[in-house]
């Protein structure tokens, strides 16, 4: 995830064949996933085994352990956030801890009272992490899973064979030397430290540091204080990643509302050529590297053939996959 550089108060925060693997599908009780509540969920453990996950990711390095991701999962759909916007780059956030019930403001910024700031509506979303790949529908949850797997795995690889059996092996990128910080009022650098890309997502940037801590830990500076966590802890490794995929990037939407088909396209998107499907996941994660510059970029189309291994191996297609940005322009920060 480097393409993605947070500035001050910018608007923040991815076949048919036999299945290769063993799945004893189940639903879980009801439970709560993004708003409007869903019940019938289908937790990721219930058709993605130990077994399953190792088939998947036969190189991984021991950090990414399956019991580190369903740890993730869980520890983090315990939380649900709801983010405010006020006037064009005021924010608010309420982190609620769901095992408590208590609701927590960890972010308001000093301008959220000013008369200028409420002269407008607020605009606000609620992301329930407890919604990633656990929908009613098991063949929505493989989609998405396949397409989170793919995304991570790219990110991860260490080389490029063919056979898409590289992924999640890499704890960081190779070049350590960037220190990747932008100015930023919100979220500032702390002196000394590095803010390169870490975790399955491969996290970047201050900004990016700074809005996951104050979403997964209701603390700005735990990850901006000691970014070596993310590639140091596992658990904390694939909530960021988790984190990135639920948390809409205005005005990106979230890779998880495009997989599971909340998301539809605006008219200036239309326009733009994006499209719902695993192409804008793309778009989501690297579109100013990636997208908008054909069908032929090498990174792209690693990532498309790891989403298409995934589908196969998890037993599920998607037969009108919008799979290229190839013709989709990049969103543009301003």
């Amino acid at each position: 995830m480097k393409s993605i550089i947070l500035s001050t108060r910018l608007i923040l925060v991815l076949l048919s064949a036999t299945s290769l693997l063993s799945f004893k599908c189940h639903s879980s009780p009801s439970g709560t996933t993004s708003a409007p509540d869903v019940s019938n969920k289908i937790p990721v453990s219930s058709f993605l085994s130990e077994k399953d996950f190792n088939t998947l990711f036969p190189l991984h390095d021991n950090f990414y352990s399956y019991a580190a991701f369903i740890k993730a999962i869980n520890q983090l759909g315990a939380i649900k956030v709801k983010i405010t916007r006020r006037s064009a780059s005021v924010f608010q956030i309420i982190r609620t801890d769901k095992t408590t019930g208590k609701s927590t403001i960890v972010r308001q910024d000093a301008d959220w009272n000013e008369s200028w700031a409420k002269a407008k509506p607020d605009t606000s979303y609620t992301i329930d992490y407890s919604a990633f790949c656990s929908a009613g529908d098991l063949q929505t949850n493989k989609k998405e899973l396949a397409s989170f797997f793919a995304q991570i795995a790219h990110e991860t690889r260490h080389g490029e064979n063919g056979k898409y059996n590289d992924g999640l092996m890499l704890m960081h990128e190779v070049n350590t030397a960037l220190t990747y910080v932008a100015d930023n009022d919100d979220y500032p650098a702390v002196k000394g430290k590095k803010y390169y890309g870490r975790g399955p997502m491969q996290i970047s940037y201050n900004g990016n540091y700074g809005y996951a801590s104050t979403c997964i830990f209701g603390d700005k500076n735990v990850l901006l204080s000691n970014p070596d966590l993310v590639q140091n802890d596992p658990v904390v490794a694939f909530k960021t990643a988790i984190y990135f995929w639920m948390t809409p990037q205005s005005p990106k939407p979230s890779a998880h509302d495009v997989m599971t088909g909340k998301w539809q396209p605006s008219a200036a998107d239309k326009a733009a050529g994006r499209t719902p499907g695993f192409g804008m996941t793309i778009n989501i994660v690297n579109g100013q590297i990636e997208c908008n510059k054909g069908d032929n970029m090498p990174n792209m189309n690693d990532r498309i053939g790891f989403y298409q291994h995934f589908l196969k191996l998890l037993g599920v297609r998607d037969p009108n996959c919008a799979c290229s940005c190839g013709t989709m322009k990049p969103y543009a920060y301003n």
